[in-house]
């Protein structure tokens, strides 16, 4: 039977359906529940260990981000804060215990990176995109990527998600959806404002630069007490903290 596309998730990770004489409906209980069947939906695309879905380039890797980062896209997916129809309709019901179970899981998992392709682009888009990244633009009132995402790029704990070895696609769709407000945070948000700010040739430049660059050996976000830059102070906090 060919099920819609989040229901075949749903039945990977082992909820069953039963119809009963009576037409309702009744969920198989002599599934394992174990912490590899709770995240089953998730890995279908994102990998069973969160490494990203060969071939798409647009399911993000979760492997190593900070748990309070993940945990803070799983509450905005189920608020609709983010919008993507399928991650909607699988954190619908569940309980935030259970969604802080799926944010720890992932954030403890170090698999390797696999390089994504890049779109050519020019040598100045992409000396752009490399000024953009480390010093920001003044004049615009655009900060660097590194000055929230850690001079690294792997991120800051407890709330910065890394940007090294994220894909162009991915990387381009996420600032698109931040200038077009599809993607939003408590409040203003930093990255909503970050974002609009820049111009659409600064998206392709960033993208491209940021997704040309070879990951570290040690993608592990830094420690909080590494981010030495104070965020602007348009950056809000949401109810978890800093929303990046």
């Amino acid at each position: 039977m060919n099920f819609p596309l989040p229901l075949r998730w749903l039945f990977r990770a082992g909820v069953v359906l039963l119809a009963s004489g009576t037409g309702a409906a009744v969920a198989a209980t002599d599934v394992p529940d174990s912490m590899q069947q709770r995240v089953a939906a998730c890995a279908s695309c994102h990998g069973g260990h969160g490494e990203g879905l060969p071939g798409d380039a647009k399911v993000p890797r979760l492997a190593g981000k900070p748990a309070g980062y993940l945990l803070q896209q799983l509450e905005s997916f189920q608020a609709g804060q983010r919008h993507h129809a399928a991650m909607e309709y699988v954190v619908r019901q569940l309980s935030p215990d259970y969604l802080r179970q799926i944010a720890d899981y992932f954030a403890a998992q170090q698999v390797p990176y696999r390089r994504q392709p890049v779109p050519a682009v020019s040598a100045a888009a992409l000396r752009r995109g490399e000024l953009l990244v480390r010093h920001g633009d003044p004049s615009r009132g655009v900060p660097s990527c590194e000055s929230c995402h850690g001079g690294t790029l792997t991120g800051v704990e407890p709330m910065v998600p890394g940007l090294a070895g994220l894909s162009y696609a991915y990387i381009d769709a996420q600032l698109d959806a931040w200038r077009t407000h599809q993607r939003l945070t408590d409040g203003p948000g930093c990255m909503v404002v970050v974002a609009n700010r820049m111009s659409g040739d600064d998206v392709v430049a960033v993208a491209a630069w940021l997704a040309g660059q070879p990951p570290p050996a040690d993608m592990r976000p830094l420690p909080a007490d590494a981010q030495r830059e104070p965020l602007p102070g348009w950056c809000v906090l949401g109810k978890n903290g800093v929303s990046p």
